[in-house]
C-alpha cells in the first residue's frame, strides 16, 4: 500500500510565503511524475505544478497562475516532492494535493497513481 502525506499548509497573510512537503511511503521502486493540484471551496480542482523525473534532469511545468511565485523540487532519494510558495494571493487559498503517477511498485506489475488527502492553505488579504 503507498501513502502520499502531506504536511506545511497554513495560514500566512497575502504576500507570505509557505512550503509543502509530501512524502510518499510504501513499496516503490520509482515514481514518474510528481505534481501538486489544489481545489477552492466552489471551484474544480487546478494543476499548480508538475515534475517529471527524465534522469539526471527533472522537467517541471506550471499553472500560469502560479509561475514565478511558486517553485516545485523532489528528491527522488525520499520519494518526496516540495512546493515553496512565494508571494502569496488571497486567490492561492485551497486545499492542496500531492499527486504521484507513474508508480511502479516491488512485486506489482504496471504502474499506478496516488493522491494525498490535502492541506488547507489559506491566505488572508
Amino acid at each position: 500500500q503507498v501513502q502520499l502525506v502531506e504536511s506545511g499548509g497554513g495560514l500566512v497573510q497575502a504576500g507570505g510565503s509557505l512550503r509543502l512537503s509530501c512524502l510518499a511511503s510504501g513499496s516503490i521502486l520509482s515514481i514518474n511524475v510528481m505534481g501538486w493540484y489544489r481545489q477552492a471551496p466552489g471551484k474544480q480542482r487546478e494543476l499548480v505544478a508538475t515534475i517529471t523525473s527524465r534522469g539526471s534532469t527533472d522537467s517541471t511545468d506550471y499553472a500560469d497562475s502560479v509561475k514565478g511565485r511558486f517553485t516545485i523540487s523532489r528528491d527522488n532519494a525520499k520519494n518526496s516532492v516540495y512546493l515553496q510558495m512565494n508571494s502569496l494571493k488571497p486567490e492561492d487559498t485551497a486545499v492542496y494535493y500531492c499527486n504521484a503517477e507513474g508508480v511502479l511498485l516491488r512485486y506489482h506489475s504496471g504502474t499506478f497513481g496516488y493522491r494525498g488527502q490535502g492541506t488547507q492553505v489559506t491566505v488572508s488579504s
